[in-house]
């Protein structure tokens, strides 16, 4: 099927709350502002309740609803699937499509489980024989001044990379009266701060060094062991004679140590209980040569050390902050003149343009299910690690 734009390649979404919306604004705005091999089509959007997944539809610009997933993997009109559920649906959802000849994108972490990674990318490699692409959904990895920290590492600026600190900060569950959403479920989750956020942490440093951790020492704490449930607030726990509250069965804040590959110790803490911290992503690296600091409240800046410069010019030499807005950075040409910032959203419709530009090209797009699956060993290398009360651990595979 093609249109006056090229080829068309029908997307369905399964899932329609906050990933949902984000994926769909990425969908209808990546054709307006990148010259596409395909001209994506938002074919049918996915969700159990039938008014709910009507209404964001409407509201989100697409054309078809489904209920049940199974009928959107069965459809002609879809070549691409969008998973954006909770962890537990990733491995039965993905695997379905890739075996139905759909290019997937999988939102992150990748599965609850290792067992379930494993059994992901096993089916990533199979379709991929086929033509099927598949890619997991690190979006900060597009945030363009990331990107730019990683050409500087590989361009050898920073030289041998001695430390890396990374920290992910939130603060939305600090309220012990906030309800038992399923991010708080360690059967829908998987895990809690560790794998919602730890996770990105964990991929942003081994994608900006293109070093792998190895082994991590850690701990991790649950402060508020239980929480009113989603229906207490509305009266019909207590209406059902129920307590109207549930453990919560995750983690609300996790710290490890950690080796890399290439020689470099790192330094990473994930926690929802950082009163004040909304999204405060930080990445900090520390070579030889030179170090990087990141901050996402201030998402189009890069701060940037040339230690070489030391010692030539001791008395001015320091951090330089880099705008990160010009045409020549990554993904900017597409976007504003220099000097006026792009937001949050930019990063999935980066996402979506890289994807479908790797689908076109029949080439592997990144992060695959098998980068998923490294860092879904260390979220399970920490879980190990803090259950043993901080001894060593092993990454493995």
């Amino acid at each position: 099927m093609t249109n006056d734009l090229g080829p068309v390649l029908g997307v369905g979404m399964v899932g329609y709350a906050f990933m949902g919306a984000t994926h769909s604004q990425a969908w209808r705005t990546v054709g307006r502002f990148f010259d596409l091999p395909f001209s994506p089509s938002m074919a049918v959007l996915c969700g159990r309740d039938h008014d709910g997944v009507t209404a964001a539809a409407r509201r989100l610009g697409w054309a078809a609803v489904e209920t049940d997933w199974k009928e959107l993997v069965k459809r002609d009109d879809v070549q691409v699937v969008d998973v954006c559920t909770p962890g537990d649906t990733h491995p039965e959802i993905a695997i379905a499509a890739l075996e139905a000849g759909k290019h997937v994108l999988c939102e992150k972490p990748l599965a609850n489980t290792v067992e379930e990674a494993v059994a992901m990318t096993e089916a990533a490699e199979r379709a991929r024989a086929r033509g099927v692409r598949s890619m997991v959904g690190f979006n900060y990895r597009r945030v363009p001044a990331i990107m730019l920290a990683r050409q500087l590492v590989q361009a050898g600026r920073l030289g041998t990379i001695h430390h890396v600190r990374a920290q992910y900060l939130q603060d939305w569950i600090v309220d012990p009266e906030y309800p038992l959403v399923w991010r708080l479920q360690k059967e829908r989750a998987g895990s809690g701060a560790l794998g919602d956020i730890g996770a990105h942490i964990i991929d942003l440093a081994q994608f900006v060094t293109g070093q792998r951790l190895v082994g991590v020492s850690a701990l991790t704490e649950t402060f508020v062991k239980e929480r009113p449930l989603p229906e207490a607030s509305s009266g019909l726990a207590a209406a059902a004679g129920g307590s109207g509250r549930g453990a919560v069965t995750v983690d609300d804040a996790a710290l490890f140590f950690t080796r890399f590959d290439g020689g470099a110790l790192g330094s990473f803490e994930a926690s929802r209980f950082a009163s004040g911290r909304k999204n405060a992503i930080r990445i900090e690296l520390n070579g030889s040569a030179g170090s990087l600091a990141f901050d996402f409240e201030s998402m189009n800046e890069l701060h940037f050390h040339d230690h070489t410069e030391h010692k030539a010019v001791p008395d001015v030499a320091g951090f330089r902050r880099i705008l990160v807005t010009e045409p020549s950075h990554p993904y900017l040409a597409a976007w504003w003149p220099p000097g006026h910032p792009i937001g949050y959203e930019h990063t999935f419709t980066h996402e979506v343009y890289d994807f479908l530009r790797a689908v076109a090209e029949g080439t592997d797009p990144a992060p695959s299910f098998a980068d998923g699956l490294q860092v879904q060993r260390v979220l399970d290398a920490v879980e190990r690690s803090a259950a043993h009360q901080s001894t060593w651990t092993d990454v493995g595979g």
